[in-house]
C-alpha cells in the first residue's frame, strides 16, 4: 500500500491555513496523529472509508510539525510513515474588513465588499472568499483594486435570501510572502425589495416596496452647477441629527456657497456625499424645481417615513437629472456596470 503525506517531509514555508492530508493506495489509513514542537495534537477526521484523513484546524506561523500516519494494506500488514515540515513565516499578515456584517439586513441591491489592508494577490484572495445563498443565485467578483474586490449578483438579490460568507483568509498565502491574519464569516439576510426611483425632470421620488408602488415623494435635486449624478445608487447608511458641512467637498463653510447645517434625518447615497434627507428650508421648491447642492431634498415627514421603511442595500436610481454619470466607485456603485462588464472581472 501507499500512503501520501501532504505536507512531504522537509518541506518548509507551507501555509498554515491549508490542511495536512493523508491518503491511502491499496489499502486504508487507520491513524494519524500531527504534533506540533510543544507537544500539541493538531484535530483531524478520518474519512468513514479509512481512504483518507484530513486535519480541522489550522497551523500557526513559524512552527514545525511531525505527521505520523499508520495504515493497513489489502494484504493486512501494516505501515506507518512520518513526515516533519515547517510553516512560513508572514512578511506581513493581512487584515481584511467586509461589509455587510454578520447578522445584518440589508437591501436587494447590496453588494458584498471585501477590503484588504494592503494589496493582494487576487486569485488566491478569491479563492480563499466563499460566497454561499439560498436560494442559489447567479453572481461573480469584480476587483477594483488590488485591495478591494465585490462580489454581485447578476440582477438584484431576491427578496428573503440567505447568503453566507466564509472568508477563510487564516494561514493562506496572498503573494508575496504575505498571509492572511484572521478567517471573517457572515451570514446575511436579504430584506424587503425598496427600490426609489427619483425623476429631476418630474421632481418626484417613487418608491416601490416589494414590486408595489408603496409613496410619490416630492423632491428637489442638484441645482445647475450642482447637477445629481444620474445612474443606480445603493444606499449606504441613514442617519439622524447628522450635520452636513460644504467644506468637506472643498467649499468653505463661510464662503458665499458654503454650509454647516444639522439634519434631522439623512441617508447616504455615495462616497462624494449624495444623501437623500430632510429639507424643510426646500419644501416650497421641492416638486417644482432643483435647488439643491445634489442631494435629493425630502420633506422631514417625508424623510422619516423613508428610514423607516428602508435598509442599507435599498436601489435609488437617479434619471433626467442633468449631471454625470454615477461612478461605479462612488460609493457602491456597483450596479452601473453592466453583468458582461462585471464578468471581465475588474480592473488590471
Amino acid at each position: 500500500m501507499v500512503l501520501a503525506l501532504v505536507p512531504q517531509n522537509g518541506v518548509g514555508d507551507v501555509a498554515p491555513g491549508e490542511p495536512v492530508t493523508v491518503g491511502a493506495t491499496g489499502g486504508k489509513v487507520t491513524e494519524v496523529v500531527v504534533t506540533g514542537a510543544d507537544g500539541r495534537v493538531v484535530a483531524g477526521q478520518l474519512a468513514a472509508d479509512g481512504s483518507s484523513w484530513r486535519s480541522t484546524e489550522a497551523l500557526g506561523y513559524g512552527k514545525s510539525y511531525t505527521t505520523k500516519a499508520t495504515g493497513e494494506g489489502t494484504d493486512g500488514k501494516a505501515m506507518t510513515v512520518t513526515s516533519t515540515f515547517a510553516t512560513a513565516k508572514p512578511r506581513r499578515q493581512v487584515g481584511l474588513s467586509m461589509n455587510p456584517l454578520d447578522g445584518q439586513t440589508v437591501g436587494v441591491g447590496q453588494p458584498l465588499a471585501f477590503y484588504f489592508d494592503t494589496a493582494v494577490d487576487r486569485a488566491a484572495a478569491q479563492r480563499a472568499i466563499q460566497i454561499t445563498t439560498s436560494p442559489a443565485t447567479e453572481g461573480g467578483f469584480y476587483w477594483f483594486s488590488d485591495r478591494e474586490v465585490h462580489w454581485r449578483p447578476r440582477d438584484y438579490w431576491k427578496t428573503g435570501t440567505t447568503v453566507t460568507i466564509n472568508a477563510a483568509m487564516y494561514g493562506k498565502s496572498l503573494g508575496n510572502g504575505l498571509y492572511g491574519r484572521e478567517d471573517r464569516h457572515a451570514t446575511v439576510a436579504i430584506g424587503n425589495s425598496v427600490i426609489a426611483l427619483a425623476d429631476g425632470a418630474a421632481h418626484q421620488m417613487t418608491v416601490s416596496i416589494n414590486g408595489v408602488v408603496a409613496r410619490t415623494i416630492p423632491i428637489s435635486m442638484g441645482k445647475k452647477g450642482h447637477e445629481t449624478p444620474h445612474g443606480t445608487y445603493v444606499l449606504m447608511s441613514e442617519h439622524t441629527n447628522y450635520v452636513m458641512d460644504s467644506s468637506t467637498y472643498g467649499v468653505p463653510v463661510d464662503s458665499p456657497q458654503g454650509y454647516r447645517t444639522k439634519i434631522a434625518y439623512a441617508s447616504r447615497m455615495s462616497n462624494s456625499g449624495v444623501f437623500y434627507h430632510s429639507a424643510p428650508w426646500s419644501v416650497r421648491q421641492q416638486g417644482h424645481s432643483n435647488v439643491s447642492h445634489g442631494c435629493l431634498n425630502m420633506s422631514t415627514e417625508n424623510a422619516a417615513w423613508m428610514q423607516s421603511i428602508a435598509q442599507k442595500g435599498d436601489v435609488v436610481i437617479v434619471q433626467n437629472s442633468g449631471g454625470p454619470n454615477l461612478e461605479v466607485w462612488d460609493g457602491l456603485g456597483d450596479w452601473q456596470l453592466t453583468w458582461e462588464q462585471w464578468q471581465t472581472g475588474g480592473k488590471t
